[in-house]
C-alpha cells in the first residue's frame, strides 16, 4: 500500500512539474502566434485584403528565419538539459554561449544576402503585380530585424531549460503587447501600411531579445555567458537534434509557398485571402501543439540525462493526453465559430468570398484532430536524442507527404483538393508515427534502456 501511495505521489509531482512547464510554453506559443495574426488583422483593416495576402506571401521567409533559430535552439536546449541533469554546469554554459554567438553570426549572413536579393525573393515567393511592392516592403524590414527574431527565440527556448519557464511567457507577452500597440499606431493612426506592420513586429522582437538577455546577465540565472571555443562536434550534435523542429518550421513556409502557387492557379488572388485566414488559424492551433510538446521536452531530456526511462515515458503519456483534449477543443471551436473568425479578417461586403472562406476553414479544421499527435511524437524523439525518428516524422508531415497530397488531390479534385490535402497527409503521417513509436516502446518494455548517444 505504501508503495502504491508513493507511486501516486510521484506521478502527482510529475504532473505538477509538467504543467509548470506546459502552461508557459503554450502561452508563449499563443502570444508568438499573435505576431503574424495581429499583422494580418491590422493590415487587412488598415490597408485591405490584398495587402493581407501580401503578408501571407511573405510568411515563408519569416518561417525560414525562425527555422534557423530552431535548428540551434532546440538542440542546444536538449544538450543543456542533459548536461544539467548530469550536473555539468560548465559544459552547459559553454553550449549556451556558443549557441547565441552562432545564431548572431548567421543573422548577419541572412541580412546581407536577403537585402541583396530582395526582389528575387519576393518573386520566388509568388508575389504578383498587385502584391509585389507590398511583399518587398514587408520583407525588407523583416530581413533587417532578423537577428533579433533569431536570438530572441533562441533565448525564449533556452530560458525554460534554465529553470525559468514563467519568464518565457513574460518576455513574449511584453513583445506581443508592444507589437499590437505599434501595429495600431503605425498602420491605423500613421497610415504606414504594410511597412508599419513590419516595423511593429521588428521593434517588438528587439524588446523581447533585450528582456531575455537581461535575465541571462543576472546572477540568479543558472546559465551564464562564458568563454568558449567553437566545437564543431557540438554544433553537429546540436543541429542533428534541432533539425526535426527546424524542418517543421521551414516546411511550414515551403507548404505555404506551394499552397499559394496552387491557389493562384485554381482559384486566384481571392483564394490567397481565404488561405491567409486558414493559415492564421492553423498557426495558432499548431503552435499550441508545439507549446505542449516544448513543455514536455526539457523535463524529458533532464530525466533522460539521469537515465530515468520510466519517468520519460510517463511524461510522454501525459503530453499525449493533453494533445487529445486540445485537438478536440480546437476542432469544435473553429467549426462552430468559423463565421466569426472569418469576419475578423474580411467584411461581409463580398458574401461569395466570405461564405467560401467559412466552408474552406471548416473543411481544413478536421486536420486539427490529428496534427498534434504527429508534432508531439516527433518532439518526444527529439527530447531523447533520436533525431532520425524525429526527422522522419517531421519531414513526412511537414513537407514530403503534404506536398504529395497537395499535388495528387488538386489533380483529382481541383480547388477542393487544396483544402482536404492537409487532413489526408496528417492521417498518413500518423500511421507512420505510431509504427515508429510502437517499435520504440516495445524495446523499452523488453527492458532495453534508452541510451545516451
Amino acid at each position: 500500500m505504501n508503495e502504491a501511495i508513493k507511486e501516486e505521489q510521484s506521478k502527482k509531482h510529475l504532473r505538477q512539474e509538467f504543467f509548470k512547464y506546459l502552461l508557459p510554453s503554450v502561452s508563449a506559443m499563443w502570444v508568438f502566434s499573435l505576431y503574424t495574426i495581429v499583422d494580418g488583422i491590422f493590415v487587412s483593416q488598415g490597408v485591405g485584403p490584398i495587402a493581407m495576402a501580401a503578408v501571407n506571401i511573405s510568411m515563408p521567409f519569416t518561417n525560414f528565419i525562425f527555422a534557423t533559430s530552431l535548428l540551434f535552439a532546440t538542440g542546444a536546449s536538449t544538450i543543456i538539459a542533459i548536461y544539467l541533469g548530469q550536473g555539468d554546469l560548465d559544459k552547459a554554459n559553454k553550449t549556451f554561449s556558443m549557441t547565441i554567438a552562432t545564431t548572431t553570426i548567421l543573422s548577419f549572413v541572412i541580412m546581407f544576402f536577403g537585402l541583396l536579393n530582395l526582389e528575387k525573393i519576393a518573386l520566388f515567393l509568388g508575389a504578383t503585380d498587385a502584391t509585389l511592392e507590398h511583399v518587398k516592403d514587408y520583407l525588407r524590414i523583416i530581413i533587417m530585424f532578423n537577428g533579433f527574431f533569431i536570438v530572441s527565440y533562441s533565448l525564449e527556448v533556452i530560458v525554460k531549460t534554465d529553470g525559468f519557464p514563467q519568464l518565457s511567457i513574460a518576455g513574449v507577452s511584453i513583445s506581443a503587447l508592444m507589437n499590437i500597440v505599434l501595429d495600431y499606431i503605425f498602420v491605423i493612426k500613421l497610415h504606414l501600411g504594410v511597412p508599419g506592420a513590419a516595423y511593429a513586429t521588428g521593434i517588438a522582437q528587439v524588446a523581447s531579445c533585450v528582456f531575455f538577455l537581461i535575465h541571462f546577465l543576472r546572477k540568479n540565472s543558472k546559465l551564464n555567458f562564458t568563454k568558449f571555443k567553437f566545437r564543431f562536434p557540438t554544433l553537429k550534435r546540436m543541429m542533428s537534434i534541432g533539425f526535426p523542429d527546424c524542418i517543421t518550421e521551414l516546411s511550414a513556409g515551403i507548404v505555404i509557398f506551394l499552397f499559394n502557387q496552387k491557389i493562384l492557379k485554381y482559384i486566384g488572388e481571392n483564394g490567397v485571402v481565404t488561405y491567409s485566414i486558414i493559415t492564421y488559424v492553423n498557426t495558432l492551433v499548431l503552435m499550441t501543439m508545439v507549446g505542449i510538446t516544448q513543455g514536455m521536452q526539457p523535463i524529458s531530456s533532464y530525466h533522460y540525462g539521469m537515465e530515468d526511462d520510466e519517468t520519460v515515458f510517463e511524461l510522454f503519456k501525459m503530453s499525449l493526453k493533453t494533445i487529445a483534449i486540445v485537438s478536440i477543443i480546437s476542432f469544435v471551436i473553429v467549426t462552430i465559430f468559423a463565421p466569426s473568425i472569418v469576419s475578423i479578417f474580411i467584411g461581409r461586403e463580398d458574401m461569395v468570398l466570405f461564405n467560401y472562406s467559412i466552408k474552406a476553414l471548416r473543411i481544413f479544421a478536421i486536420s486539427f484532430l490529428i496534427v498534434g499527435y504527429n508534432v508531439n511524437i516527433s518532439g518526444f524523439f527529439a527530447s531523447i536524442e533520436e533525431p532520425i525518428h524525429a526527422t522522419v516524422i517531421s519531414l513526412g508531415r511537414g513537407l514530403v507527404i503534404i506536398a504529395a497530397s497537395l499535388f495528387v488531390l488538386t489533380a483529382l479534385f481541383g480547388a477542393k483538393g487544396i483544402w482536404i490535402s492537409t487532413l489526408v497527409s496528417e492521417s498518413i503521417c500518423l500511421a507512420i508515427s505510431l509504427t515508429i513509436l510502437n517499435k520504440s516502446y516495445a524495446r523499452y518494455k523488453e527492458h532495453e534502456p534508452l541510451s545516451i548517444g
